[in-house]
């Protein structure tokens, strides 16, 4: 079910770099409503697989899916600029979250926990 189309898309820049941040959200256990939050803050949002949905605005591209137990992993591209960005993106939509955001060599260069 696709929820909001009219968020902005991933800029070109950032398509080709690939995953670069990876993350959990604990205590989610319904990706619908957490992809819903990102809609309702201006991203656009999508459903992915079954359980999964994208989420997307033009500094980031996210895959929201269920995990093990009440968690969603996130994974996907963020503009490492606006890395904190991101964090207080989750912040505000109340969720305890880490984040890693991982350079070009698929090292660790940056880590958020709340």
């Amino acid at each position: 079910m696709d929820m909001s189309d009219g968020g902005q898309k991933l800029d070109p820049e950032w398509v080709e770099v690939g995953n670069n941040v990876c993350g959990v959200l604990r205590g989610c256990r319904d990706a619908f409503a957490v992809a819903q939050h990102f809609a309702r803050a201006g991203w656009s949002s999508r459903s992915s697989s079954w359980h999964g949905y994208e989420v997307e605005i033009s500094w980031c591209q996210l895959e929201l899916d269920l995990i093990a137990g009440s968690d969603l992993l996130l994974n996907g591209v963020v503009d490492p600029q606006r890395f904190s960005e991101l964090g207080g993106v989750l912040e505000r939509l109340g969720l305890n979250y880490s984040l890693e955001l991982y350079d070009g060599d698929d090292t660790r260069v940056r880590e958020i926990q709340v």
